[in-house]
């Protein structure tokens, strides 16, 4: 595919829905108190590339007339995803997210985790008050995946022990699960049957876990191009190219390699030096490998779906997906 192509490039087919979701999203969001809708206001003007409302309005035209209801998922699934952004940076004692200051770092963690739970309800109230409870039931599935993920990943992080069947669970549930309700809260808003809604959610699902892997051969990429160099290793994240490196080293360099994770990932000439094993061992290709199937996978779902305008912009996100440099 040509990479030429932008986010509005792709956007096109739903141009209109996104500009009328970005004011709709606005008053979902709004408080009448003042502190609130300050922090509200934070949190929508420093908005990132807008991938997931693009995933349920795309699904949504592959499979139907998008309505009143797809606007109601993609905000749902928006709120309460940010509500887990906000507590996450909570959690993680962090002062920034996508190069903004977060809202901790602005306003202390009582207020963050506040503003965190407020999200969570206009998310659930946004559902209540229309009768949304299908879609309610994807999202809220996804947001307890999300959790999850998260808590297991930090049980295994804790003893490095991850092989790639947990690997695989941990991302599916951490990254692909939300994904997944985006493609299949699109389809469910547009009145699709289960069978569809599910095929869609299986789409969402395979692009997600090519979405993390992307993200995870980041790590040793020559540039610095969004996240530094590094950073997994530093945060003793078992990633997969670096699951099959130690899954195919002689045991004296696991055990080497394991114990510089251990012990030494806060040293930039020890962090080198796993990169370089890494690459060396072939985790690098087997991990674009595996993304490609997982791309290819969920493109032969998508092609189960009539041709559109619609169809053809969702392959264009997947691609995009993979293939971005950031």
């Amino acid at each position: 595919m040509n990479m030429t192509l932008s986010i509005k490039d792709i956007q096109a087919p739903i141009a209109d829905e996104m500009k009328a979701f970005e004011q709709k999203f606005r008053q979902f969001m709004k408080s009448e108190v003042m502190l609130l809708d300050q922090i509200m206001n934070y949190i929508v003007r420093r908005k990132g590339k807008q991938l997931r409302p693009m995933f349920v309005f795309l699904s949504a035209g592959v499979c139907g007339d998008i309505s009143e209801s797809t606007y109601r998922g993609g905000a749902m699934i928006e709120l309460l995803h940010t509500a887990t952004l906000v507590h996450d940076d909570v959690v993680d004692d962090s002062n920034y997210r996508r190069g903004f200051f977060s809202v901790n770092a602005l306003w202390k963690n009582k207020i963050a985790v506040l503003v965190g739970d407020y999200l969570l309800s206009r998310g659930l109230l946004l559902s209540v008050d229309h009768e949304e409870f299908k879609i309610l039931k994807i999202v809220s599935t996804a947001v307890r995946e999300l959790s999850e993920g998260e808590l297991l990943q930090i049980e295994k992080a804790r003893r490095l022990d991850i092989n790639e069947e947990v690997y695989y669970e941990i991302i599916r549930q951490k990254t692909a699960s939300l994904i997944a309700s985006c493609c299949a809260a699109g389809a469910s808003s547009v009145g699709a049957v289960q069978e569809v809604v599910d095929k869609m959610h299986a789409f969402g699902e395979k692009v997600g876990m090519a979405f993390q892997i992307k993200d995870d051969l980041f790590d040793y990429g020559e540039d610095e191009i969004g996240k530094p160099l590094g950073i997994d290793i530093k945060e003793k994240k078992m990633t997969l190219p670096l699951i099959y490196a130690l899954n195919h080293a002689p045991w004296l360099e696991k055990r080497r390699i394991i114990n510089i994770i251990r012990n030494e990932s806060h040293k930039p000439n020890k962090v080198s030096e796993v990169i370089a094993f890494v690459k060396e061992s072939g985790g690098l290709r087997y991990a674009q490998e595996v993304m490609e199937r997982y791309v290819k996978e969920a493109l032969a779902l998508l092609n189960e779906f009539a041709d559109s305008p619609h169809r053809r912009s969702l392959e264009q996100l997947v691609q995009y997906t993979i293939e971005r440099s950031k």
